[in-house]
């Protein structure tokens, strides 16, 4: 752990949810002390988190590699508390609505106050201020309210949501990748900042080619399927076993796919004879080369296209994939040890970095509230008196 390249950072984490924590867990992966802060249990009112029990497979994918110390933040002595840790911590990473920092005294100038070189990094649904600056926001919404529903799902058959939570993971990817900017600017200038960004911001930015489209020329994407919008042909095919992906949308591929699955009518279709011809008669294409694939199996499919460089690959069920000779190579698995259910397996890190080599199991897995309270204190210089007297007001568990 100490060898990773965030380990003398203290990160104090505070997010719920799943946007914030995806930030947070890039920094606890990759060597950060994180120290969770969360309601005593008697203090957490909320019903339960969005994302399951303690013990359950999201929060402790989520979490892991963090410490759990229990804050009543609503009280004068967990605030005091609070403020103790932000002078020797690094990186406060939450998503709290606008009024809620306030009344918790976490906006940013109050923390800067207490360290310059605090790093504040805010996560919300449309941004901390403007017109729905003050709403609550989650992934379905924002699916919805950002564009992305409709370029996703068959034409024809209305909007479509996106199997995973992309908009949460995707605003947590840029608001880590924000915080590690923040720490470049701090190591040049000897200050904090406040870095944030939103869920709206990050799907408006993942749209990508499509939203530059529509910037550049007024252009409005519309659904398409399992077809790529620019690119032809690609997309989902019928094998004789089931269904299978294929891309041959360069002029070398496509004489690739033909010669390799024996189709000359393909190849001398005059129809096919160039990129723009086969873009402009894209629907027709696909038919045709679905008759081509509905002859092989998968597996064939796989093998031969492959072979001659085009890309082909099976359509996995979540187990599939990770059951899949790839992915068992890339070992995408590590253990957590848990402190009631075990050794765990957990999703790794994607990131490989040749000098500092990925930890062969978590350090610890997804705390409970209040796990660490003790420990987390006494490194921060409280001895037990302090801290019994905090657990006796109620300002910490």
């Amino acid at each position: 752990m100490s060898q990773l390249p965030l380990s003398s950072y203290t990160v104090l984490d505070l997010t719920i949810a799943r946007a914030g924590p995806t930030a947070v867990r890039l920094l606890a992966d990759w060597g950060a002390n994180v120290i969770r802060i969360e309601p005593p249990p008697a203090q957490d009112t909320s019903g339960g988190s969005v994302t399951g029990a303690y013990d359950g497979p999201d929060q402790q994918n989520l979490h892991r590699n963090k410490r759990g110390l229990a804050i009543n933040l609503k009280s004068p002595q967990g605030q005091a508390l609070f403020h103790q840790l932000v002078a020797k911590a690094d990186i406060i990473v939450e998503n709290f609505r606008s009024e809620v920092k306030a009344r918790l005294g976490m906006e940013y100038d109050t923390l800067k106050a207490i360290n310059p070189r605090i790093i504040l990094a805010s996560i919300s649904g449309f941004g901390q201020d403007g017109p729905y600056g003050h709403r609550a926001g989650v992934d379905q919404i924002v699916q919805g309210l950002s564009g992305l529903m409709s370029v996703t799902g068959e034409p024809g058959r209305g909007p479509m949501r996106v199997g995973v939570a992309i908009s949460d993971t995707t605003s947590g990817m840029f608001l880590g990748q924000g915080i590690l900017l923040a720490l470049i600017h701090r190591d040049k200038t000897g200050l904090g900042q406040w870095v944030h960004t939103s869920l709206l911001e990050s799907m408006l930015s993942k749209l990508d080619f499509q939203g530059a489209r529509y910037t550049m020329n007024n252009e409005i994407p519309e659904q398409l399927g399992n077809f790529h919008p620019t690119q032809v042909p690609m997309g989902m095919y019928e094998s004789s076993d089931g269904l299978v992906n294929v891309a041959a949308s360069t002029g070398k591929m496509w004489v690739n796919f033909c010669n390799a699955l024996a189709a000359p009518d393909l190849l001398n279709h005059p129809d096919y004879a160039s990129g723009k011809l086969r873009f402009k008669n894209k629907q027709q294409i696909n038919i045709d080369v679905n008759k081509v694939t509905r002859q092989f199996s998968t597996l064939e499919l796989v093998e031969k296209l492959n072979a001659v460089g085009v890309p082909c690959g099976p359509i996995h069920n979540i187990g599939q994939a990770f059951e899949d000779e790839q992915a068992q190579h890339l070992a995408m698995t590590r253990s957590a040890p848990h402190h009631t259910l075990g050794d765990i397996n957990l999703v790794r890190s994607p990131i490989n970095m040749s000098a500092c080599e990925t930890p062969d199991t978590f350090h610890h897995a997804g705390p409970a509230p209040g796990q660490h309270s003790s420990e987390i204190l006494h490194e921060f210089g409280l001895d037990d008196s302090a801290i019994a007297e905090l657990i006796e007001s109620g300002a910490i568990a």
